[in-house]
């Protein structure tokens, strides 16, 4: 197996990636960007991708998101959660009231942005493709800025960087959650703790079309744990919802969800199931539960004491 992440060697994302079991012993490599680590996979050259996908302080990553709805060829595998935490490094040990510009991906600038306001109000944010790139670049041989926020770990690889200050994580307890994305893999059995991933686009901008697909959920019990909206990019006010629900593809209330959904909006795109990476189990109703859909199916069918109508296709 061939495993990419978003890169560099240091990055959140790759700890992520590290805490899956047969990672150890496979080839990894770094992508720039995370649709560079997607058209990846897309392409062959890595059989599965580890991307951010949502953090407890931003909510959704919008790269990841959109990149992962741009076809349906692309399935979440697993979820991995890590807890976040920041250090500001620099090349020499310096005073903050020194620092001028400071560098980091923009979802960790976000994380920080009280801490900054507080101890560098007046440095100026530059954006970075990720922490860990950042970092290494300030040990370019003309860095365009003074400092940067990363994780531990890469100061911990590069004792060339000095820590300044650490754990400035405006929030104590973020966590970010990370997914492993694979090109039409199959899907991991049910656990009973298991989340799945769907991009559903608003068929029509009308009053109650979003009614009509919460509806699809709320009437089989179905708990969306996430639902975000992103344009599609085809034109002005054309959006698709990222939502995540409690549940398995292989749950008799999920599938008949999907018949549902797919009826409102038929270019619906079913982007995995897989087990929480907390392993919380799903709380599902009587009257939600795999014996009540046979049992109302078997009701169904002795309504027709001649069998089966002949005509009848579904």
């Amino acid at each position: 197996m061939r495993y990419t992440f978003l890169g560099p060697a240091g990055t959140f994302t790759e700890t992520a990636l590290l805490a899956v079991p047969e990672v150890a012993t496979s080839e990894r490599f770094p992508s720039n960007s995370v649709p560079g680590a997607l058209n990846a996979v897309r392409a062959g050259d890595a059989d599965a991708a580890m991307v951010p996908i949502e953090n407890s302080v931003e909510g959704g990553v919008t790269a990841t998101l959109d990149a992962i709805a741009l076809d349906n060829s692309l399935r979440i595998v697993r979820e991995i959660l890590v807890p976040i935490q920041f250090v500001l490094v620099a090349r020499e040990h310096i005073s903050l009231e020194n620092i001028t510009k400071i560098s980091t991906h923009t979802h960790a600038w976000a994380q920080v942005r009280a801490w900054a306001e507080q101890r560098v109000p007046d440095a100026e944010y530059i954006p970075g493709p990720s922490t860990a790139g950042a970092a290494l670049g300030l040990l370019t041989e003309h860095p365009p800025y003074d400092a940067a926020i990363c994780a531990p770990a890469v100061a911990k690889t590069h004792p060339e960087l000095k820590v300044l200050e650490e754990n400035i994580g405006d929030n104590k307890h973020a966590v970010t959650r990370f997914v492993l994305v694979a090109k039409n893999p199959e899907i991991p059995a049910a656990t009973g703790a298991d989340k799945t991933t769907l991009a559903i686009p608003l068929p029509e901008d009308r009053p109650g079309a979003l009614l009509e697909l919460l509806e699809q959920f709320s009437t089989r019990g179905i708990n969306l744990s996430r639902i975000e909206s992103r344009p599609t990019g085809a034109f002005l006010g054309s959006y698709f919802f990222s939502v995540d629900i409690d549940g398995h593809i292989y749950d008799a209330r999920v599938r008949d969800a999907l018949r549902g959904l797919h009826r409102v909006s038929p270019d619906i795109q079913f982007l995995g199931s897989y087990p929480r990476a907390d392993s919380r189990p799903t709380n599902i109703d009587p009257i939600h539960n795999e014996d009540s859909f046979d049992a109302a199916r078997a009701w169904v069918e002795t309504l027709f004491p001649q069998g089966r109508p002949e005509n009848l296709q579904h």
